[in-house]
């Protein structure tokens, strides 16, 4: 299985318009959250509008997997927190969003949303409970945040990660965790974008300006992930277990320049 991993697009539509491309060449496409840009002087409703054609147009290509992020939220839900509703109108185009799972070649994939207060994240800890009563081989997670006090989770100052997911990676030991959220991790000395807490992977491909999109690809059959960039190119044996820190790993530990 190849997996293609984007996310905080931010309304970039050169970068959609890439993901629309390469979507073929992929059995799933994930985007991480921040699809919206709430900075952007075009209408929060209006960028909805054209990042629904986008993703009915990669949804036609390969299996789409869509969480939100924080620049995503347009509404309120029933506790009065912040919900990216209009994820429901992707649903309907066929688009996996926010509480769905899918397996895939015997991976299960389970897509939260972002939550902004205590009933949604109840909510996600609800789905997780839920997804791990299911049969499967593996189990991955979109997940808009990385985890805390990780280098996916580090801005070049300080970590900016999420804690309860840090509890449910102890609690359930998905195989990956696909993220994004923090632009600068990969960019920043201590920073990366892959990282393994216990048995699970974490990937953030972070932000680049440009046509292309920084990008994770995991290849499952292959047991490998490569991160694409402007800075640079990795690869990741997914088979090689990491015992040191990533931000001190070197190629007798894996993680390589990717030529």
């Amino acid at each position: 299985m190849r997996c293609l991993l984007v996310s905080d697009l931010h309304y970039t539509l050169k970068q959609l318009d890439w993901v629309d491309r390469v979507a073929t060449e992929f059995d799933v496409v994930i985007m991480a959250g921040d699809h919206l840009d709430i900075a952007s002087a075009v209408a929060l409703e209006a960028q909805i509008v054209v990042m629904l054609k986008y993703l009915q147009r990669v949804g036609s290509h390969a299996r789409v997997l869509v969480s939100s992020g924080n620049h995503d939220l347009n509404a309120r839900g029933e506790h009065g927190e912040k919900i990216a509703r209009w994820m429901m109108r992707a649903r309907q185009l066929g688009v996996l969003v926010d509480g769905d799972a899918v397996e895939v070649d015997d991976t299960l994939f389970t897509v939260c949303p972002w939550w902004d207060g205590p009933e949604t994240q109840k909510a996600v800890d609800a789905q997780l409970a839920r997804d791990a009563e299911r049969q499967k081989k593996a189990w991955a997670w979109v997940y808009h945040a990385p985890p805390s006090d990780s280098p996916t989770s580090w801005n070049g100052t300080r970590h900016y990660g999420d804690d309860a997911l840090v509890a449910w990676i102890a609690r359930y030991h998905p195989a990956m965790v696909f993220a994004g959220h923090i632009h600068q991790s990969p960019f920043r000395q201590g920073g990366s974008w892959v990282d393994r807490v216990g048995d699970t992977w974490i990937f953030n491909p972070g932000r680049q300006i440009g046509p292309v999109p920084t990008h994770v690809i995991v290849d499952t059959d292959a047991a490998r992930a490569m991160w694409f960039s402007l800075a640079g190119n990795e690869i990741v044996r997914l088979d090689v277990p990491l015992t040191r820190p990533i931000a001190e790993i070197g190629p007798d530990d894996g993680v390589v320049p990717l030529q």
